[in-house]
């Protein structure tokens, strides 16, 4: 008796599992490209958008009511301060432009390469704008 419900439960709980997968892959598909430079939450992608491939990514941007992370890796082409917050920004006009809000510059400056991990934002037609975002040196 005792070994026919741990077989009960087994097949319940594998069952239940079952049930779940393709709610769970609906809402990761629904989000991000697993090729693309979108993860849900904060995650980050493994293969990052860059400044030549950004505004092919920024038109297939996934539309959901929660915070997506966009993982980009350039050159800083500007760092600014306010004093409280750094501005990093990445990639050169005329192309898509990638703002990333930090509380430290890092002593990081323009031509370095970096990676951007952040909120993303769109607040233009050629700008992006990463807040709270991470930087680092690759």
């Amino acid at each position: 008796m005792i070994g026919s419900t741990r077989v009960c439960r087994r097949a319940l709980l594998s069952a239940l599992a079952l049930a779940l997968l393709p709610a769970a892959q609906l809402r990761a598909e629904e989000c991000c490209d697993p090729a693309g430079p979108f993860r849900p939450g904060e995650a980050y992608a493994e293969e990052p958008a860059t400044c030549e491939t950004i505004g092919h990514w920024i038109e297939r941007a996934p539309e959901v009511d929660r915070r997506i992370t966009l993982t980009v890796s350039g050159a800083l082409s500007a760092v600014e301060s306010d004093g409280v917050l750094a501005y990093l920004i990445m990639c050169p006009e005329p192309g898509v432009q990638v703002m990333c809000v930090a509380y430290s510059a890092n002593d990081m400056r323009p031509g370095d390469v970096v990676m951007f991990g952040g909120g993303y934002s769109r607040v233009g037609e050629k700008q992006v704008m990463l807040d709270p975002c991470l930087a680092s040196r690759e």
